[in-house]
């Protein structure tokens, strides 16, 4: 048994961010979990926190990288293999971590990650993991079964209204860096479509409202895994027209053109997104969101301020036009004040602080409850093990106080 130290309350962390082995960090194209791992990554080290960022491919963002794939494996995404291998993966990496340098939290934002949080609470070390999904009746299970082993971080506050018995430690939306983001004040014509195609995400929906507003519209997005390719023969071609364009996979530089561009971001979404990153890439751009009342699009939109926000699919068709009156600028400064880096790496240092917090109690009951164990470890690790235990003990006695 290995005991990580515990850093005090007013210092910088050490972070082992594990991410999933699909994509780079930030991805070049599709990748939404690896686009916000990159921003929080960098968040934080600017923050004076230390990230260990554990995945596969290249990492462009301010951590010190272990790759545990030889490459990143997109076309693996779905297998249940390349979950289980990466977890185990990473858990012998976090324990190299613990084991030669300290590792104060570890963040996961991977499915199978979540199981090696016992193994790391053995260690000293609580995990932290980003519920970047839907918690539908499968994960809530999942989740719920993991217990207290796992600190849970909604990305909006709706994601976690529709989950309440979980062990959530607090709510950060997503966000990003405003300035990786062109803005422009005159639009063209077309609405933009960007997303996977999905019945979830509804591009039937978003050609049938463009067709019956006469407004152009550009369909952006990934349609590789098999229920995408079926679902796009079966409703999303035959409603195709010479007004409509499907331009694929857009990768960073193109997705940030199309989006600046547009007169608006259609997302008839039909399910309980959790956040919807594009809502705020668009916003960023100047670009307004014209949305169906769905997940947590009521956090993310400001009716009539930076899109519109509508209950039923036919009532778009208006709000196409109507978005003409919305203003670039308000939809910049929405994701400025609101869902800026800055933010994210703020919300996540607190989230660490408090899975802290939760943890260390129990380790000083044990502690106290098991004084041969206690004799034992000291024993074995000497002066690093007094030296985290007199930390913990001055850290919960100052929760206290």
């Amino acid at each position: 048994m290995v005991l990580s130290s515990v850093s005090c309350v007013d210092s910088s962390l050490r972070v082992a961010m594990v991410a999933p082995p699909y994509f780079d960090v930030p991805p070049k194209a599709y990748g939404g979990v690896e686009a916000v791992v990159a921003d929080l990554t960098n968040a934080l080290s600017g923050r004076g926190h230390a990230v260990t960022l554990i995945g596969a491919g290249q990492c462009d963002a301010a951590a010190e990288f272990v790759p545990v794939w030889d490459r990143t494996v997109p076309e693996r995404l779905g297998e249940p293999y390349p979950e289980v291998v990466h977890a185990v993966a990473s858990r012998r990496a976090v324990e190299r971590l613990v084991e030669t340098g300290g590792v104060d939290v570890v963040h996961d934002h991977t499915f199978a990650g979540p199981l090696n949080a016992a193994a790391y609470r053995a260690l000293g070390v609580p995990t932290v993991v980003t519920v970047h999904g839907p918690v539908n009746d499968d994960l809530h299970r999942y989740y719920r079964e993991l217990g207290d082993d796992v600190h849970l971080v909604a990305i909006s506050d709706r994601q976690r209204q529709l989950a309440p018995d979980l062990n959530w430690i607090g709510t950060v939306h997503n966000a990003l860096n405003v300035e990786d983001w062109p803005y422009e004040e005159r639009k063209g014509e077309y609405a933009l479509f960007l997303g996977r195609f999905h019945p979830d995400k509804a591009p039937h929906l978003a050609l049938d409202v463009a067709h019956a507003a006469g407004v152009p519209l550009i369909l952006a997005g990934k349609c590789a895994e098999p229920i995408e390719q079926e679902y796009f023969e079966r409703e999303v071609r035959p409603r195709l027209t010479d007004n409509d364009h499907v331009f694929g996979v857009a990768d960073a530089a193109q997705k940030r053109k199309l989006l600046a561009g547009a007169r608006c971001l259609l997302f008839p979404i039909q399910w309980e997104e959790p956040f919807g990153m594009v809502m705020i890439e668009a916003m960023a751009c100047g670009t307004p969101v014209v949305a169906l009342r769905r997940g947590a699009v009521p956090e993310v939109v400001v009716d009539g301020v930076t899109g519109l926000v509508r209950d039923e699919p036919q009532e778009l068709v208006s709000a196409l036009h109507d978005v003409r009156d919305i203003e670039p600028a308000k939809c910049r400064a929405h994701v400025k004040d609101n869902f800026g880096a800055d933010r994210l790496g703020a919300g996540y240092e607190a989230a660490y602080r408090q899975a802290l917090r939760r943890s260390q109690p129990a380790l000083e009951t044990l502690r106290q409850e098991y004084p041969v164990l206690d004799s034992a470890l000291e024993q074995r690790y000497g002066k690093r093990f007094r030296d985290n235990a007199d930390t913990a003990s001055l850290r919960t006695s100052g929760d206290r106080s």
